[in-house]
């Protein structure tokens, strides 16, 4: 029998499943009950089917009774500027006190307030319910709560975040502008086929002091798979926390200078087998660029560390700690199972298998750690390089929405990572279809067991050299979209987290940091969302061609949020000159993801975008019969009359570029991440040229030329 649709929904409502939700098209749409079943079993019963009305009893009953199973919370986050309360349950009627172990080193006593709940049978146990009060004004940090009761001392965390990120506050008066890029496609003559860390500091330079640039973003760094075939996308890797070998520039490795010469030799012969690809158009190849950078960095490594140099790793090793270390763990197992009948383990890794590869693959763990501590001494030195260039925020990094299903961190943070279930989109105006991501998303409720530690030490390694930092898809800290086990992208259900927590955390670690919070809160979400990133000091994310007032119409400028970081265009789009040529409607159709005729969506995207351009004839901003290159810089001319904060141009729209990066909604039927910067007329782009290209110092001129304006 199935179970009963008003229990469900009563189940799904607890555990924090929304059972409707609005569409892009503004109609509401119910979840179907076999979805929700599905979502609901990953949350509260994986592993374990839910066949009838005594299995959902059973689990809410388990859910409302579970905060009393614990002493005290296992994690409580709030925010310096409110008092708040924490809860600790013991037996009925025994005495209990609590305090404070600060962060830095202190203790404060709590006091204990009223608290009126009925006491609760569990266990055969009557327990009740004593609270105490966390005040106002608590120092920002990490702490940790001490209860105290006849039967011994009971720990949780105290997280105390700040009212407000306070980073964005120096560019209130003088706003920032900064150029977005792909950083795999922006190459050198020096490159090894793919742009890196090295060209990524030379391009810093080049922005901030030919160009007046503050900032660069660039794509997700994380690391793929140490070994082909390499997943191109830089939103799906293996983990977040740590980065992609492909960005590793081998000659600025310090141990270069001592290669002998014959290894030194090797060296160059790898780099020589590629470098030819540095000027390729077509398309960008990661595997065999992965596979020359291993066999240099074999050789690097094989160089004895100076007293000095293993003191520095030996820091970083300190540093990252069991993360750095399970990660590296990982990449060798990887290593060693690719390709092989085994490789399937690599999904479930057992304790035997981990152990035994911590012994027998000692020295690759090792080549590991050696790697990403290199590639963090070169972030380090791109971040350097930008700030003595002049920029005022440097690097803006990246963080994806999630990994792959296979991989470090669905390894590694399984405790805390839902099964049966992955992260994507529904249906919306672009993508008729819905999108899978094929990620496993966070557990609620498991991520708050772990005290929201995965999430700070992710946040922590990624801002340790960035300005700024990116979050794609920041509404997946208030909800997300999850598609259970064999459901089709549109048919899933919106779950909620703890966004106080998240949010409040994100604020911490980035008010340490001193780090810019970037909050990409384009699609689908509740006007409330925006006003508490704006509350909590977070930017949000103003694509020009999105933004419209209550009635449709091209928003004014003068109407954009000031908080926010606004763009022309975004990778999920084409450069802004194949926007104009409705080349993305074109693609879409010959890729099948349109549900309308071809003349009828490009009709309905011609409308769209004259609408915007209108508005920017009017201004006096667009001439009649403008080219390309003069909208282009026209539409960001209008851009920069905004109050916007900061003003992102693509690099692509500089150099003139129509294709598109990323086609979302498709896998292999479009090269999505593997197209190299080039022209308008697809010659290749150094990083060189865009010292001296006259397109780009035109563009970014009128932009400073538009800011700069009374």
């Amino acid at each position: 029998m199935s179970p009963d649709p008003t229990a469900l929904r009563d189940l799904a409502h607890d555990l924090g499943v929304s059972t409707e939700y609005w569409g892009w098209d503004g109609t509401l749409q119910d979840v179907h009950d076999d979805t929700l079943l599905a979502v609901v079993t990953s949350l509260a019963s994986p592993g374990r089917d839910i066949t009838d009305d005594e299995d959902l009893a059973r689990l809410r009953s388990e859910h409302g009774r579970a905060p009393w199973s614990r002493t005290v919370p296992p994690v409580t986050v709030l925010r310096t500027d409110q008092d708040s309360s924490v809860p600790v349950h013991v037996e009925h009627g025994t005495a209990v006190t609590a305090h404070l172990l600060l962060e830095s080193g202190g203790r404060r006593d709590l006091e204990q307030v009223e608290d009126h709940t009925p006491p609760v049978e569990l266990d055969g146990r009557l327990l009740g319910r004593a609270r105490f009060r966390l005040p106002a004004g608590l120092p920002l940090g990490w702490h940790q709560l001490v209860a105290s009761t006849a039967d011994g001392r009971h720990e949780g965390d105290v997280v105390v975040t700040p009212e407000t990120l306070t980073t964005h506050e120096p560019f209130a008066a003088r706003r920032a502008t900064g150029l977005q890029a792909q950083l795999y496609s922006v190459r050198s003559d020096r490159s090894w086929g793919l742009g890196d860390l090295a060209d990524l500091r030379d391009l810093a330079a080049i922005l901030g002091v030919h160009h007046g640039a503050d900032f660069v973003l660039v794509n997700p760094l994380h690391a793929s798979y140490p070994t082909p075939p390499v997943e191109p996308s830089p939103y799906l890797p293996v983990t977040r926390r740590f980065t992609s070998a492909l960005y590793l520039r081998p000659e600025d490795v310090p141990e270069y200078r001592a290669l002998p010469e014959q290894a030194r030799q090797r060296l160059d012969l790898l780099r020589t087998e590629i470098e030819g690809w540095n000027t390729r158009v077509d398309r960008l190849e990661r595997d065999d660029v992965l596979t020359a950078k291993i066999g240099a960095l074999e050789e690097l490594f094989a160089v004895p560390l100076t007293a000095g140099r293993r003191a520095l790793l030996d820091a970083y090793r300190r540093r990252e700690g069991k993360g750095l270390e399970d990660f590296a763990l990982w990449c060798a197992l990887a290593e060693s199972l690719r390709g092989t009948p085994e490789e399937q383990q690599l999904a479930h890794l057992d304790e035997e298998t981990v152990e035994q590869a911590r012994g027998q693959l000692a020295d690759r763990i090792e080549f590991h750690v050696w790697t990403q501590w290199l590639l963090d001494e070169q972030m380090g030195a791109a971040q350097a390089a930008a700030r003595e260039a002049g920029m005022r925020i440097g690097i803006m990094h990246d963080l994806a929405v999630g990994v792959e299903q296979v991989g470090a961190d669905a390894w590694r943070l399984r405790d805390v990572l839902a099964r049966g279930a992955t992260v994507g989109a529904p249906a919306d105006q672009y993508n008729q279809q819905g999108q899978n991501w094929h990620q496993p998303p966070w557990h609620p409720e498991h991520l708050r067991e772990a005290s929201y530690r995965p999430w700070r030490d992710m946040l922590r390694t990624l801002m340790r050299h960035a300005g700024a930092l990116r979050i794609d898809h920041v509404l997946g800290l208030f909800r997300l979209w999850w598609i259970p086990e064999g459901h089709e992208a549109s048919d899933g259900a919106y779950v909620a987290y703890d966004h106080e927590a998240m949010i409040g955390i994100l604020a911490l670690e980035a008010e340490r940091s001193g780090t810019l919070v970037i909050g990409e809160d384009l699609g689908t979400f509740e006007p409330w969302v925006r006003d508490h990133l704006v509350d909590r000091g977070i930017l949000g994310t103003s694509i020009l061609w999105f933004e419209a007032d209550d009635e449709g119409s091209p928003l004014p400028p003068e109407h954009y949020r000031p908080l926010c970081l606004a763009s022309v265009t975004t990778h999920d789009l084409p450069p802004t000159a194949g926007y104009l040529a409705g080349d993305h409607v074109t693609l879409r159709h010959e890729l099948g993801l349109l549900e309308r005729s071809l003349q009828e969506e490009l009709a309905t995207d011609a409308a769209g975008r004259e609408r915007v351009l209108d508005v920017l004839r009017a201004d006096g901003l667009l001439g009649p019969g403008a080219g390309i290159e003069d909208t282009v810089i026209a539409l960001h001319r209008f851009l920069a009359r905004t109050p916007s904060m900061l003003l992102g141009v693509s690099l692509v729209d500089c150099v003139g570029e129509r294709r598109i990066q990323n086609q979302p909604g498709t896998d292999e039927e479009y090269p999505n991440w593997r197209i190299p910067l080039a022209d308008a007329h697809e010659r290749p782009v150094s990083i060189d040229d865009l010292a001296t290209d006259p397109r780009t110092a035109r563009l970014l001129a009128a932009v400073r030329e538009e800011i700069s304006s009374p």
